[in-house]
């Protein structure tokens, strides 16, 4: 399967950028407010319910064999970017506010990525039926281990109540067990329909962001977010994001990792699933905060794509050979 590379010029970069300006202008209200809520929840468990189909029951199963290899991402994701979240937590307040702090601990306490994590690994010619099951992973152990870490290190910012967690196993692992029991009966139509999972991906994403942005701004998102925190919020994104690739490409060099493997240990291990992180939000942090709380997890988001997105094309240009054979017959 041949991907697209996201760029400047990518449309859904453009309309995750653009998002927080309209919901800025124009903030859903009253019904509309429900209707979009309504539609965000049923558009997250569809997201779900493709990604289970679209996964072959073979690949998951190869990827639980390479049980060191999983421990190892799983370790930089829900270990490592913890360390680094509490780290975080501790800049000057006259630098970063609590609450913003707070939303990078949030962020450094998801799953990683899906869908870019393998579009990216696909692209630089590392092992994607690795990548798959790496990310499927995290992300079936993350509803889990997401809340968990976040009674854990977020205490009072988080209120987390047997329907808080009901409502992340219906919206994410219910849908997605769903998907692998109909994968034989629907791997026909997503292999011709490939679009259809991108389609629900971008939008399930679009549709949560305008949303919580939209909470945001009612409840006075910018009054309390200056243009300073913003900056300073997207320094010490891009500050987080350097110091996680540099570790994670270091770890794989230590580790003697084959050059497609490493790959994905970059790209599984570095990223941050918005996809699982946004509705999860929405369930763990008070409403009238949640657009705060989330600030940092979209900031973060954009950048990451851009600079993965910029890593891949690099190693794709100095991929050998033969690993440009073998990504390109490789199934996805």
């Amino acid at each position: 399967m041949r991907f697209r590379l996201p760029g400047f010029l990518d449309p859904f970069l453009l309309l995750l950028i653009a998002l927080p300006l309209v919901a800025t202008v124009l903030p859903a209200r009253g019904g509309t407010a429900d209707a979009l809520d309504t539609a965000t929840i049923v558009a997250v468990c569809l997201l779900f319910f493709l990604h289970g189909a679209k996964l072959t029951p073979s690949d998951a199963k190869a990827g639980f064999t390479r049980w060191q290899f999983q421990l190892v991402v799983l370790a930089c994701t829900f270990i490592v970017f913890p360390l680094l979240g509490i780290a975080i937590v501790h800049l000057p307040g006259s630098f970063l506010s609590p609450v913003m702090a707070t939303g990078f601990l949030f962020l450094a306490i998801l799953p990683s990525t899906v869908q870019s994590s393998i579009a990216f690994t696909s692209i630089a010619r590392g092992n994607v039926a690795l990548a798959v099951s790496s990310a499927s992973i995290s992300n079936i152990l993350g509803v889990v281990l997401t809340p968990l870490l976040a009674g854990m290190l977020l205490g009072s910012s988080v209120h987390i109540t047997p329907e808080s967690l009901l409502g992340i196993f219906g919206e994410l692992v219910v849908p997605f067990v769903a998907g692998q029991l109909l994968h034989s009966r629907l791997k026909g139509f997503l292999a011709r329909h490939r679009r259809v999972v991108t389609v629900v991906d971008q939008g399930s994403v679009l549709l949560v962001v305008y949303a919580a942005f939209s909470i945001g701004v009612t409840q006075g998102l910018w009054t309390v977010v200056p243009p300073a925190q913003l900056g300073a919020v997207i320094a010490v994104s891009v500050v987080l994001l350097a110091v996680v690739l540099g570790l994670f490409a270091g770890l794989g060099r230590l580790m003697r990792l084959s050059r497609e493997d490493a790959i994905v240990l970059l790209f599984c291990g570095s990223k941050k699933s918005q996809v699982s992180g946004l509705p999860m939000a929405t369930l763990l942090f008070p409403s009238a905060q949640v657009g705060m709380y989330v600030l940092p997890l979209m900031i973060f988001h954009i950048i990451q794509l851009l600079v993965c997105a910029t890593l891949a094309n690099r190693f794709a240009r100095h991929a050998p050979e033969s690993a440009t054979r073998e990504t390109a017959a490789a199934p996805v």
